[in-house]
């Protein structure tokens, strides 16, 4: 089959295509025809040897396949070695996806999908009526998390972004506000943006002093869950002591120790494969490159030069 592997750790340009022989299945798995593979920052991460290194050397990455099972259904999930016209998926870890689907659309709901259902149900546990305010929100997990937010009934969702343009995306997707996300001023505009209110949940993957600046914004029993920090700063520690005063929280959140646990959320996702096909939910499909252009994808992701999901097609 064909591949993309890496023999060294480095930069995206240390990818290369080889043809390797296809992987043979164990009990309970299927080989799967790779339509498309979804490209994560995670991806960048391994190939420079800063996430998940391999125990050995040539890698094939890649973590999110949709293709043809055997009797042509079209299903997606996670595999280790992604990055292949054929991979490996557990049987009871895989769900089908609708025909109608984009690849990109499909794929940005495994990780980025998940993550942010679990946000606003597993972690905030937002009712029906709050405020939200979604840190990124023209981003992967945000552009989701603010339609879900709205889906489930909040009663006002606020948007954060850096830039006009993100955050007249946010607007088209379903926020009722969208504000500059820099942490100077941060809180004026939030409060602003709610009225003069403070807010219920706030979903961020700042980190940094947006998170810090957050928590001056949280209203009686609010809280803030943290799922990230793409700022590269780290918080300083949150005294007990300041959450008191208005009985709020700080909740950590990471799909990844979710799924060790419990497996593929096969019942969410399929709730989200629904909403999508339906037209309630709109998944952001980046750029398709082809799977020999493995390198350029990653590349392009890893300089912020890409919107919504990005997909390597075989």
């Amino acid at each position: 089959m064909r591949a993309v592997l890496f023999a060294q750790f480095g930069e995206p340009e240390v990818l290369e295509e080889a043809e390797v022989p296809d992987p043979v299945p164990g009990p309970g798995q299927v080989l799967v025809d790779v339509e498309a593979a979804g490209v994560n920052f995670a991806d960048v991460r391994q190939v420079s040897g800063h996430y998940g290194a391999p125990a050995a050397l040539p890698f094939i990455p890649g973590r999110e396949v949709v293709g043809r099972a055997p009797g042509g259904r079209r299903v997606m999930g996670f595999t280790d070695n992604g990055f292949a016209s054929k991979a490996v998926l557990p049987e009871d870890a895989m769900v089908e996806v609708p025909e109608s689907l984009r690849p990109g659309q499909a794929l940005a709901l495994l990780v980025q999908g998940l993550t942010a259902w679990h946000l606003l149900r597993s972690s905030a546990k937002v009712q029906p009526g709050e405020s939200v305010v979604v840190n990124s929100g023209a981003g992967g997990v945000g552009s989701l998390a603010v339609q879900l937010a709205r889906h489930f009934g909040a009663g006002r969702v606020i948007a954060t972004a850096s830039t006009e343009e993100k955050r007249r995306l946010a607007l088209e997707l379903g926020a009722d506000a969208a504000v500059d996300g820099h942490a100077d001023g941060y809180a004026e505009r939030v409060l602003e943006a709610n009225g003069g209110r403070p807010v219920d949940v706030v979903l961020d993957a700042v980190g940094g002093p947006v998170f810090e600046a957050a928590l001056d914004v949280l209203a009686m029993f609010g809280r803030v869950v943290t799922y990230g920090s793409s700022s590269g700063e780290h918080p300083r520690p949150v005294d007990p002591a300041r959450l008191a005063e208005r009985n709020a929280g700080v909740i950590g959140f990471w799909l990844r120790p979710l799924l060790d646990r419990r497996g593929l959320d096969r019942e969410v996702l399929g709730e989200l494969l629904g909403l999508t096909a339906s037209g309630r939910l709109r998944p952001l499909a980046g750029a398709e490159y082809p799977l020999g252009e493995a390198a350029q994808a990653l590349s392009d992701l890893a300089g912020r030069r890409t919107v919504g999901k990005v997909v390597l097609t075989t």
